[in-house]
């Protein structure tokens, strides 16, 4: 689904990323983990063309993303939820989700299309307050308001950036949930940064482990050792 060979970020004189390389399997959950300012936002935003790299290989699915531009990339199927959720607070929950269909509508060929029912099935609460501001729901309500967002794309890859941070334990678990179902039911693939090493336990099909800008392991979710937990995750 997702490949990565040889991938080189730099900011000014600082070299951030040093050769990472990696897979993101077809219908798997893939998870960036390591500790706070090592590179795993830098990373995904490397992969969503956000900032300038060099790379052997970024190839989703048949299409090198070293030549498309950002927005080309939502069309080709990968939805990005960043760090911090980004809505638009003074829109409704309706019209963020709305800002997606375009995109929409382009992957599934439907000319008026409206807001897939998947969205509100995964997230109830979002049909109920569908006309509220995204500034007035609670930071957990606005990171599955973020979530559904993307999914509107009607992606292929789904990448999100620590969509636990800062939110309540009920709706972390019903976060995980839905990743999972997502990637279970639906098939559709996932690479996510997570640093609760108890969600990565529940998600994670496989895991990259980034320090100081470098891939120090990489394997199945089974494979993330004791040791490695010790040494690169403690604090």
């Amino acid at each position: 689904m997702l490949k990565v060979e040889n991938l080189n970020q730099y900011y000014g004189q600082s070299h951030i990323l040093h050769n990472i390389s990696f897979e993101v399997p077809n219908k798997q959950c893939t998870c960036i983990i390591g500790r706070n300012g090592v590179g795993k936002t830098t990373l995904l935003k490397s992969i969503m063309g956000q900032v300038a790299v060099k790379a052997d290989v970024m190839q989703y699915s048949d299409m090198d993303l070293r030549t498309l531009r950002p927005e080309k990339r939502a069309y080709a199927g990968i939805a990005y939820v960043p760090q911090g959720r980004q809505i638009f607070p003074l829109l409704t929950v309706e019209d963020n989700l709305r800002i997606g269909l375009p995109v929409y509508q382009k992957r599934s060929g439907k000319r008026r299309a409206a807001i897939p029912d998947m969205v509100y099935e995964l997230f109830p609460v979002l049909a109920e307050m569908k006309q509220r501001r995204g500034g007035d729901l609670s930071g957990g309500q606005q990171q599955q308001l973020a979530i559904g967002r993307a999914l509107v794309l009607n992606p292929g890859l789904l990448i999100l950036d620590e969509p636990t941070e800062g939110i309540q334990p009920n709706i972390v678990a019903e976060i995980t949930r839905v990743i999972r179902r997502l990637n279970e039911e639906w098939g559709l693939t996932v690479l996510i940064v997570e640093q609760k090493l108890h969600l990565i336990r529940a998600l994670a099909d496989h895991f990259v482990l980034i320090e100081r800008g470098n891939c120090v392991a990489k394997g199945r979710g089974d494979e993330l050792t004791p040791e490695l937990i010790q040494t690169y995750l403690s604090v």
